[in-house]
C-alpha cells in the first residue's frame, strides 16, 4: 500500500518531474521552428517507446497484453497518446507555450466532468467549485485570445480538445483497469500510439534533415529521453510510492514551470490573464483531485 505522503526519492522524482514536463512547453515551439509537428512527434513517441519497453523488460515487467484486452489498448492509446498529442503540438504551435501549458493541465476538470457521465461519481460541491475555477480560467484565456487575435480562439480550442482526450483515456482506464505492469502498458500505448502519428506525418509533411538546428536537435532528443521516456517512467514510480491523488496534486507544479520557463527560453511576456488563470486552474485542479477529509 503506497504511503500518503512523499520520501525523500518521490520528492526528487517529483522534482525532475515536475522540471522535465514543464520545460518542454517552450521546448516543443522551438523544435517545430525546423521540424514538422507530426514528424517530431510520431518519431519522438515511437523512440521513447522502445526506451518503456526496455525499462520494463529489465524491472522484470512482463510485456504480455492479456487476452482480449488489444481492442481497449488501441482505444486507450489512441486518447492518451495520438489524441493528446496531435491536439498538443497544433495547439502549442499557435499560443505562447506557457498559454499552452496551463490549458493542457485543465485535464482533471475534464476528468471530473467526464466521471460523472462514465463512472456514475456523484457531483459534490468541491467538485463543482472545481468546475467553475477551471471554466472561469479558460473563459479568461479564451476572452485574451480573441482580444489578441480578433478571431476564433483556434489554438485554445486544440489545447482543451487534447486536454479532453487525455482526461477520456484516464476515466477509462479507471472504468476498466487493463491487468498489466503499468510501465508495459503505457509502452504498448506508446507503440500503438505513436506509428499512425509518425506515418501520417511522414507521408504528408518533409523536413531536410541536413539544415535542422542544434536547439531543434536538442528538443527532440530532449523528449525522446526526458520528456518522454524518463518522465513517464518518473511518473509510474511516483504513482508506486503514494496515492494517485497525491502525485496528482504534485503535478500542479507542471504549468508553472511552463510559464516561467516560456518566459526564459522565449521571452514569452503573460498579460495578467495568463496568470489570473493558471492560480483559477491550479485552484480547480486541486480542489477536485485533493482527498475529501474522512470523518474522526
Amino acid at each position: 500500500m503506497p504511503s500518503s505522503s512523499l520520501p525523500r526519492a518521490g520528492i526528487i522524482l517529483l522534482a525532475l518531474l515536475s522540471l522535465g514536463w514543464g520545460f518542454n512547453w517552450p521546448i516543443m515551439k522551438l523544435v517545430i521552428v525546423d521540424i514538422p509537428r507530426l514528424i517530431f512527434r510520431g518519431d519522438c513517441i515511437v523512440l521513447a517507446s522502445l526506451g518503456l519497453f526496455a525499462i520494463a523488460h529489465f524491472s522484470g515487467q512482463s510485456l504480455q497484453v492479456p487476452a482480449g484486452r488489444w481492442r481497449q489498448l488501441v482505444g486507450l492509446a489512441a486518447c492518451n497518446i495520438a489524441g493528446w498529442n496531435v491536439f498538443a503540438i497544433y495547439g502549442v504551435s499557435m499560443l505562447p507555450s506557457g498559454r499552452a501549458a496551463i490549458l493542457g493541465y485543465t485535464m482533471p476538470v475534464w476528468s471530473a466532468l467526464l466521471s460523472l457521465w462514465l463512472l456514475d461519481e456523484p457531483l459534490t460541491r468541491r467538485r463543482l467549485l472545481g468546475l467553475a475555477l477551471g471554466m472561469t480560467g479558460m473563459g479568461l484565456l479564451i476572452g485574451a485570445e480573441f482580444h489578441a487575435l480578433g478571431a476564433a480562439p483556434i489554438g485554445v480550442i486544440l489545447m482543451l480538445v487534447a486536454a479532453i482526450f487525455w482526461a477520456g483515456g484516464l476515466v477509462w482506464y479507471k472504468r476498466d483497469p487493463v491487468p498489466m505492469p503499468i510501465t508495459s502498458l503505457t509502452a504498448w500505448q506508446a507503440l500503438i500510439g505513436g506509428i499512425p502519428v509518425a506515418i501520417v506525418g511522414h507521408l504528408t509533411e518533409t523536413v531536410n534533415w541536413s539544415v535542422v538546428g542544434l536547439w531543434a536537435w536538442f528538443g527532440y532528443w530532449y523528449n525522446v529521453v526526458i520528456a518522454l521516456t524518463f518522465c513517464y517512467w518518473a511518473w509510474n514510480k511516483l504513482v508506486q510510492m503514494v496515492p494517485a491523488s497525491v502525485s496528482s496534486l504534485g503535478s500542479l507544479i507542471v504549468p508553472v514551470v511552463g510559464v516561467f520557463s516560456g518566459m526564459l527560453v522565449l521571452g514569452e511576456q503573460p498579460r495578467w490573464q495568463d496568470f489570473l488563470a493558471l492560480l483559477l486552474v491550479l485552484a480547480a485542479i486541486a480542489t477536485v483531485l485533493m482527498p475529501a477529509r474522512r470523518p474522526a
